[in-house]
């Protein structure tokens, strides 16, 4: 709800207008906005993280290394191999194990499969009703059902491969460290295969309907950051690299990432060798645009995307391309793939320090673990994001809130939201944060 109020500011005989939008809708997880403006001018602005964190790191410590896969599955409903693969990643790290193509590969599939439901998730239900001028995907579905029918479609699509290939689409329970439990065999991969070739030709149509919004006009300035493996579009792994033309491992996230507290949010924010930064589609895509498959980089620039794309109210459209880019790539994995390879590798334990780094559907997730030679968990580190992009986030609010500071209260809310929604934010990854600040007036 949108709550707008004017009093008189200290030492001033100027009102202070109030922006407050207590809950913000079609997130996931729990946050509100805080704006303001006084004589005309944005003075404030802060995304409230107000969900209660939920400590991951701190009962993580004590744990054996190889519950991390199962245990931080939990931190998200929407995208849980994501936690799982960065966790796999980094404790593998830790323990000097390399797992071989063909497990790469699975994961590379089963990352197909939660990109496909993510993105067609906020696509379709959380993010189009922003464009075609309605409350929200009930209301859109009274005017346009099969746009709603598509979106749930594709969705399944992707639920259904995360069935396949992690047990369950919620939390899969066939990820193990060192690979799964058992991998699909041929057949089975091949009778799910005319689902996910109808969803190609639904992402293609997708892809082209969004790409006809009216998005408003803005360029970010921030630096850009995103994986970018040695071959193919980043989904399960690869090193850093930025728009400023960095490229770092994983291993050395520490150094140039850093995590700190603000009052108004139980979510710790990051930054950027100092500065605030954006990981997501937008980063993938403008660093990896060379990467995508034909069909995807047909389509982006028929959709009028350049080899970079900057406008935050386009990510829909680069989304779109993801989506895409998903469904060849588990086509192309399902075509060539072959029976009669082991599921997993041995991880013995042994002291050490993992890292590890994914690109979940809303960025780039990263993970540390320290072990000791019992394999018993002493410290961990998650850094999701959304935590990421919170200062990002805060920043284009306050250029667009000073842009369209003459609109009416209920537009300016409404535009203020959209920009958090271009996001797509996690709230819930990314309230895990140890130290809790309170303070009572």
């Amino acid at each position: 709800m949108t709550q707008v109020s004017d009093r008189p500011s200290a030492g001033t005989p100027h009102p202070t207008q109030t922006l407050q939008v207590g809950m913000l809708a079609r997130v996931e997880g729990e946050g509100g906005l805080h704006v303001e403006i006084h004589d005309g001018r944005v003075t404030d602005v802060q995304l409230r993280i107000f969900e209660p964190p939920r400590f991951y790191e701190a009962f993580l410590r004590g744990r054996a290394y190889t519950e991390p896969p199962d245990i931080t599955a939990r931190i998200c409903g929407i995208c849980p191999v994501a936690y799982q693969f960065s966790s796999c990643l980094a404790m593998e790290d830790a323990c000097g194990v390399t797992v071989p193509d063909h497990i790469r590969t699975m994961r590379r599939l089963l990352y197909c499969g939660e990109w496909i439901e993510s993105h067609a998730l906020h696509m379709f239900l959380l993010h189009a009703p922003d464009f075609l001028g309605y409350p929200g995907a009930v209301e859109m579905a009274a005017d346009h059902p099969d746009v709603v029918a598509t979106g749930l479609c594709l969705k399944k699509a992707g639920n259904d491969l995360m069935d396949l290939v992690g047990g369950r689409s919620v939390h899969p329970i066939n990820v193990r460290l060192g690979g799964f439990y058992h991998l699909p065999t041929v057949a089975e991969l091949r009778a799910i295969r005319p689902r996910l070739a109808a969803a190609l030709d639904d992402a293609v149509a997708t892809v082209r309907l969004v790409s006809t919004f009216d998005f408003p006009e803005m360029e970010q300035r921030y630096p850009y950051l995103a994986l970018r493996p040695d071959v193919g579009y980043p989904l399960e792994g690869g090193h850093v690299v930025t728009s400023e033309g960095d490229s770092w491992p994983v291993q050395e996230f520490r150094e140039h990432i850093a995590e700190f507290h603000v009052e108004h949010s139980t979510a710790l924010h990051s930054t950027l060798d100092g500065q605030p930064y954006v990981v997501g589609p937008l980063a993938r895509y403008s660093l990896n645009h060379d990467r995508l498959s034909p069909l995807a980089r047909e389509l982006a620039h028929e959709a009028g995307l350049g080899v970079t794309c900057r406008n935050p109210f386009r990510s829909i459209v680069v989304r779109g391309v993801e989506l895409v880019e998903a469904l060849v790539e588990a086509l192309r994995i399902i075509d060539e793939w072959v029976d009669g390879r082991p599921a997993s590798v041995p991880v013995p334990a042994r002291a050490g320090e993992g890292f590890g780094a994914t690109e979940a559907p809303r960025g780039v997730l990263f993970h540390r673990y320290v072990i000791d030679d019992a394999g018993t968990i002493k410290d961990a580190q998650i850094v999701p994001p959304t935590a990421q992009n919170q200062p990002s986030i805060e920043g284009d609010l306050r250029e667009l809130a000073e842009r369209w500071v003459a609109l009416g209260d209920h537009d300016l809310g409404h535009r203020a939201e959209l920009a958090i929604r271009n996001y797509d934010p996690c709230i819930s990854c990314s309230v895990h944060a140890v130290e809790v600040t309170v303070h009572r007036t």
